[in-house]
């Protein structure tokens, strides 16, 4: 049987809510599984998820006729391969409003392509209200929200906030001591690769936190594909 082709758009209205780690996670998630994965960067200033899976993932403009052509071209092709998508809170807007006018969802369902949305939450009103937005737009558009707690954190009123979401799901990314955060920012470690063989160089206090951190995150993605699975078994109509 051949595997379906996922493309998920990794995306927040807003800066800093973790956009770039939840779409690396994910794009490590697939790698460390040994299986291919192709990545598109909408920041064309400074991208920061492109650089670090060179030869996997390329920089797009969207608010260019030839980007759009790049990425939603690309997108709808079948070939089992996932895509992620890092949107930049500047081209969220752009993105969509392109979506709509391509009518790409339509397409991408007669292509027998599933795009899914990983909407990154925070404390904003803005944010819960555009993911209804877009659940009204597209209501079978699959919505899976990402609560990332280092990066953009909800409080005390976490479960009300999350709530608010019209999310297939959730997705929790922990929050990571400073120290092991900073490990994060170098563009030259590759997650997938850590599982394997962590760096030599690396203290082993900062190798185990990080393991700790990483490996539920990977469960949680693993358990989210087993769900989309079951979604669409034909057995289960």
């Amino acid at each position: 049987m051949s595997r379906r082709t996922l493309v998920f758009f990794v995306c927040s209205p807003h800066s800093r809510t973790g956009v770039t780690t939840a779409a690396r996670l994910l794009t490590d998630y697939y790698l460390s599984r040994g299986l291919p994965v192709e990545g598109f960067d909408t920041d064309s200033r400074e991208p920061s998820y492109a650089p670090r899976f060179p030869g996997l993932s390329q920089v797009v403009d969207i608010c260019d006729v030839k980007g759009q052509i790049s990425l939603f071209d690309r997108l709808l092709i079948p070939d089992g391969t996932p895509k992620v998508i890092d949107v930049w809170s500047r081209s969220f807007d752009q993105l969509f409003a392109t979506i709509a006018e391509i009518g790409f969802l339509e397409e991408a369902g007669r292509a027998g392509v599933q795009p899914i949305i990983f909407y990154q939450s925070d404390v904003s009103q803005t944010a819960a209200n555009n993911a209804r937005l877009l659940n009204t737009t597209w209501p079978e558009l699959w919505i899976t929200v990402v609560h990332n707690e280092g990066a953009a954190p909800l409080g005390p009123d976490a479960l009300h906030i999350l709530a608010q979401y019209p999310a297939r799901g959730k997705l929790v990314i922990p929050r990571l001591e400073a120290a092991i955060a900073w490990a994060l920012g170098d563009f030259d470690l590759s997650l997938s690769a850590f599982l394997k063989e962590p760096p030599g160089d690396m203290s082993i206090v900062v190798r185990a936190a990080l393991k700790a951190w990483l490996l539920p995150i990977f469960t949680q993605l693993q358990s989210f594909e087993l769900r989309l699975d079951l979604q669409s078994s034909e057995f289960l109509r």
